[in-house]
């Protein structure tokens, strides 16, 4: 028979309390019982915690269990686990986000634009890829200045450019007077749409699609309109500032600015 008289085992002795396991991450304060040293964690050394205390002198201790005192109760100091390497920071392009940038002097080489609206959308999406290669955007206040412009440029290997025109397709006024350079330190690219505002993704700006404007009447002009925009200034206000990266812009545009900051920083393009 079993007597309800005993509990838990006489025999068994006490339960011992568990020690807690502490990350030894630099700067963390701990105590040697057996020497009294107390000291920060520092580094390892050979599988063991080196300790330096307030007056600059370091010890190496060995990581046994229970070996150390944290705020007065024992602990077991192991390893910090390998922390993951950082995500790299990705600039509004999507490339990687050089940190620290210092201003460098701008390269000979240029990129022009079409107007003011193309420069700030280059800008605000490629900024950034621009300061690190020292590429200056420049606009042109029109396509139909552009042999003139690139005649007073002086080209050459070292001193190119690279030129984004809009509506840059078979038969239109743009491709015409664009077919007529023929400078290999030139290179021009282009996207299909009217207006660079056309490259900026409808849904990056809360709308469902670019309206149609009927012909004769100035494009900006029309879209704000049917928009209820009110006057293009307001309009492009609303436009930039649907986009903050490049996943905002149609994928024409995207390349043909690529393929021009390429072409400006290829080595011995620029001076660099």
């Amino acid at each position: 028979m079993r007597s309800q008289d005993y509990g838990r085992d006489v025999l068994a002795g006490p339960k011992r309390r568990k020690v807690p396991e502490v990350a030894a991450e630099p700067g963390l304060v701990v105590e040697d019982p057996a020497s009294g040293f107390c000291g920060a964690v520092v580094r390892f050394e050979q599988g063991r915690v080196v300790l330096e205390d307030r007056h600059g002198r370091e010890r190496l201790f060995p990581l046994n269990p229970a070996g150390f005192l944290v705020d007065g109760a024992p602990v077991t100091l192991v390893r910090p686990a390998p922390r993951p390497p950082a995500a790299a920071r990705r600039s509004a392009s999507g490339s990687v986000r050089v940190e620290g940038l210092r201003a460098r002097t701008a390269r000979d080489s240029r990129i022009w634009v079409e107007g003011r609206h193309d420069a700030e959308l280059v800008e605000r999406v490629w900024g950034h890829d621009l300061r690190v290669e020292g590429v200056v955007v420049e606009p042109l206040d029109g396509v139909d200045v552009l042999a003139d412009r690139v005649a007073g440029f002086g080209t050459g290997p070292a001193r190119r450019l690279g030129v984004l025109v809009d509506h840059l397709v078979p038969g239109s006024k743009e491709s015409r007077l664009v077919e007529r350079l023929r400078d290999p330190h030139v290179l021009v690219t282009g996207h299909p749409y009217v207006d660079v505002w056309q490259a900026v993704k409808p849904a990056s700006v809360g709308i469902a699609a670019w309206p149609e404007v009927p012909r004769g009447v100035p494009w900006k002009d029309g879209v704000c309109a049917a928009l209820g925009w009110g006057e293009p200034a307001e309009g492009w206000r609303r436009v930039l500032a649907g986009v903050s990266g490049f996943r905002d812009l149609e994928t024409p545009l995207i390349g043909a600015v690529e393929r021009l900051i390429d072409f400006v920083t290829e080595p011995g393009s620029g001076g660099f």
